[in-house]
């Protein structure tokens, strides 16, 4: 097998250098996929600087691609050679535990993400589990559809996994690369929602991508008055936020649900959770079944990301850009090897 060229930092914090690797034998049940483009995720820049602890060097990173399978592993059916497909943040799930039969592969306790432990899409091919290799919808377009792989689904999910109605209010804390899509989900869902942000010059263009009202986040008298107004509250920043002013804006039944890498810990009342019946929790990206459903939603909703475009060996060009907070919204990454 030839080597694969790749993208990767050799520790934590440097900038991503020229990599080649030798992939060995393809396993049973792995397909290979040439990677097209690849989206940079805020997760890519964390396992970088090796925020979480967790990170291999050298790191190549990527898991948000969208590429041609080139290569079948023993045993895997209901793929062809040459098809486009997509890889997220899982690359292997043990498929025999109660979460896997349950079909919550997500959650399977040996769960592998596709760049730790293994070498990511910031390269020429990337190998997952067959399971993990998502068809895409002829409706989507292939060079924008890699941030719903991570980012889209990880807001996508709590609105199938919470049985959110249509007739539901939901807010979306944080308009960024999580927050927008939530926008857009959520709106499309036929909900009435609100986005709550610290910046007020993004107002517009939260409206643009499905907010009826705009409140900013860090306005605790404005938050105040939206007291028992919501059924969900997603939470997609990591910053410091009123904790109990958006508890209380729950409506009884609500839930305030965090997929924003929320660093510090989180103050909970115990007693307005008691008296109103609310919930707090958290989620990861969401199952393959999840995935296959927010694909076909979105190609029928034309629900996309709005994106930047880099080539692939400006790579360290876009985790600046990113870093600085200067994406709008999400970024891709074109594969330019030669």
């Amino acid at each position: 097998m030839a080597k694969v060229k790749a993208w990767a930092a050799p520790a934590a914090g440097k900038p991503l250098e020229h990599f080649e690797f030798d992939p060995g034998p393809l396993a049973d049940g792995q397909v290979e996929v040439e990677v097209e483009y690849c989206g940079l995720c805020h997760s890519d820049l964390s396992l970088r600087d090796d925020e979480w602890g967790m990170t291999q060097f050298p790191f190549v990173p990527g898991h948000e691609a969208v590429g041609r399978v080139t290569a079948l592993g023993e045993g895997v059916r209901g793929l062809e050679v040459g098809q486009r497909v997509g890889v997220g943040w899982n690359a292997h799930s043990c498929q025999h535990c109660g979460q896997c039969l349950d079909g919550k592969h997500n959650l399977c306790p040996s769960v592998q993400p596709t760049l730790v432990g293994r070498h990511g899409a910031f390269a020429q091919r990337v190998r997952v589990d067959a399971l993990w290799a998502v068809p895409i919808p002829d409706g989507l377009d292939p060079a924008e559809v890699g941030p719903l792989l991570c980012g889209g689904i990880t807001v996508f999910a709590p609105l199938r996994e919470f049985g959110i109605s249509p007739t539901a209010r939901v807010g979306v804390v944080g308009i960024g690369g999580l927050g927008h899509l939530a926008l857009k989900f959520a709106r499309a869902w036929g909900c009435e929602v609100t986005a709550f942000t610290s910046s007020d010059s993004k107002a517009d263009e939260a409206r643009g991508f499905g907010a009826h009202r705009v409140v900013n986040s860090k306005d605790s008298k404005a938050i105040g008055k939206l007291a028992g107004q919501f059924d969900l509250i997603l939470v997609t920043a990591n910053a410091s936020l009123d904790w109990d002013g958006l508890t209380a804006a729950l409506a009884p039944n609500g839930r305030l649900h965090v997929v924003g890498a929320v660093l510090e810990p989180i103050p909970v009342q115990a007693f307005p959770l008691i008296m109103g019946q609310k919930s707090i929790s958290g989620s990861p990206t969401g199952s393959r079944k999840a995935i296959d459903e927010m694909l076909a939603f979105a190609a029928r909703h034309q629900i996309l990301p709005k994106t930047e475009h880099f080539p692939m060996s400006k790579a360290n060009e876009a985790l600046e850009h990113l870093k600085a907070g200067k994406a709008r919204y999400r970024v891709v990454l074109d594969a330019d090897f030669s």
